[in-house]
C-alpha cells in the first residue's frame, strides 16, 4: 500500500515590503512521504516571495512534468516556472521550453558541491535567476511545522523573516546567477 502525503493547512500572513504586496493566504500543503519538512517550508518560502494571483503549487515532488510551483495563466499558459533543490540542467530547459521566466531556489547542505559542479552549464541558459537558501536557516524551519500553521512571512530588502507564536528565523536569498 503506498504512503499518502500529510496534510498541512497554512494561514500565512505574507507582509512584502520589497514588492507592497500585503496578503493574508490560506494555503493547503502536502508533504510527500518522499518530501522533508524543510523542503516544505522552503516551498512556502519560494510562495510568499513569488506571490502572485495566478501562482500555485504543483502535483508535487513525483510529478516529473512539472516544477514545485508555477504561474498559470487564465488561458492556460505558464508565465513563471519556479523549481527547488538542485535541479539538473536538462530540468532548467525544460522550463525554459514552457515559460519566458523560470526560477530556481536551490538550497540544502550540498549546495556549494552542486553549485561548483553545475555553475557554468547553468549560467549559459538563458531566462534563468538562480538563488540560494541558508541551510543552516533553513533546517531552524522544521521547528515551526505542525498540521495547523499560522505563519507570518515578512520580507524587507531581500530578507526574509518568518515567525509563528514561539519562534523566529531570519533568512537570506542569495542570488547565484
Amino acid at each position: 500500500m503506498a504512503l499518502k502525503p500529510t496534510i498541512y493547512k497554512v494561514d500565512l500572513n505574507l507582509v512584502d515590503m520589497d514588492r507592497n504586496n500585503y496578503q493574508q493566504c490560506k494555503l493547503t500543503l502536502a508533504l510527500h512521504p518522499s518530501e522533508t519538512p524543510e523542503r516544505m517550508m522552503v516551498r512556502l518560502l519560494v510562495y510568499g516571495l513569488n506571490q502572485d494571483q495566478d501562482l500555485v503549487f504543483s502535483r508535487g515532488i513525483s510529478a516529473t512534468d512539472e516544477p514545485d510551483l508555477w504561474i498559470i495563466r487564465p488561458d492556460g499558459s505558464v508565465d513563471h516556472w519556479i523549481e527547488l533543490g538542485q535541479a539538473s540542467t536538462d530540468r532548467i530547459r525544460k522550463g525554459i521550453s514552457r515559460a519566458p521566466e523560470v526560477t530556481l531556489y536551490a538550497y540544502g547542505s550540498e549546495t556549494d558541491i552542486w553549485w561548483e559542479k553545475n555553475k557554468e552549464s547553468l549560467q549559459a541558459l538563458p531566462k534563468l535567476s538562480i538563488y540560494r537558501f541558508n541551510w543552516d536557516e533553513v533546517e531552524q524551519l522544521a521547528a515551526m511545522v505542525n498540521r495547523n500553521m499560522e505563519l507570518t512571512l515578512t520580507i524587507s530588502d531581500g530578507d526574509l523573516f518568518l515567525a509563528d507564536d514561539q519562534h523566529q528565523v531570519s533568512l537570506t536569498v542569495r542570488q547565484l546567477s
